[in-house]
């Protein structure tokens, strides 16, 4: 599979998976989606992730230290960053 495509695939993947992109773009990843398993495991463990999160955190608060494991893992440290500074204000 052309890693161009799946490059592509991956800078769209949360539009994609909260139906935020245009149909014709939709359309483009889905036909890549059929040939290519690699994307398919990826978008599928993104949607259970989401799903995941969505249906536990209703529920639970994570424990600090694994909410920051979490974010550092996903690459998203400046992202907490900005929400710690958010909540202290």
């Amino acid at each position: 599979m052309d890693k161009k495509q799946c490059r592509h695939l991956l800078d769209s993947l949360s539009d994609y998976v909260d139906g935020i992109l245009s149909e014709e773009l939709c359309e483009e990843i889905d036909r890549h989606l059929e040939e290519c398993q690699d994307c398919q495991v990826i978008v599928d463990s993104f949607r259970k992730t989401i799903y995941l999160y969505h249906s536990t955190a209703k529920n639970h608060t994570l424990p600090e230290d694994v909410r920051k494991r979490l974010y550092h893992r996903l690459d998203l440290d400046s992202f907490m960053d900005r929400e710690t500074q958010a909540n202290n204000q």
